[in-house]
C-alpha cells in the first residue's frame, strides 16, 4: 500500500514540474513575440497577474504539511512575485508620468 502512495506522490510531483516548465516555456514564447510598443500598456495587466500569483505563492510558502521543498519554493516564489509586482507598478507609474501634461505655465 505504501509503494502505491509513493508512486502517486512521485507522479504528482513530476506532473507539477511538467506544468511549471510548460508554463515557463509558453510564457517566454508569448513575451518574445510581443512588439516593443505594446510592452508598456500590457505591463499594468501583467502586474495584476503577478499579484494573483503572489497569493498562490503565499499559500505554498505557508504549507508546512507539504514538505520542506514546497516551503522553500513557495518562499522563492513570494520573493519573485513581490519583486515583479512592485517593479512593474513602479515602471508603469514612471511611464504614465512621462505622458502627463505639465500644468505649470512658464513665463
Amino acid at each position: 500500500m505504501e509503494t502505491t502512495t509513493q508512486l502517486m506522490e512521485t507522479t504528482t510531483q513530476f506532473l507539477q514540474l511538467f506544468v511549471f516548465l510548460l508554463a515557463a516555456f509558453t510564457g517566454f514564447q508569448i513575451i518574445t513575440k510581443i512588439p516593443t510598443l505594446l510592452h508598456t500598456p500590457l505591463m499594468s495587466a501583467t502586474n495584476a497577474i503577478s499579484a494573483i500569483s503572489l497569493v498562490a505563492a503565499l499559500v505554498f510558502a505557508g504549507a508546512t504539511d507539504k514538505g520542506a521543498v514546497t516551503t522553500i519554493l513557495g518562499t522563492v516564489a513570494v520573493f519573485a512575485a513581490t519583486t515583479n509586482a512592485v517593479g512593474g507598478f513602479m515602471i508603469t507609474d514612471r511611464m504614465l508620468r512621462m505622458f502627463k501634461r505639465d500644468t505649470r505655465k512658464s513665463g
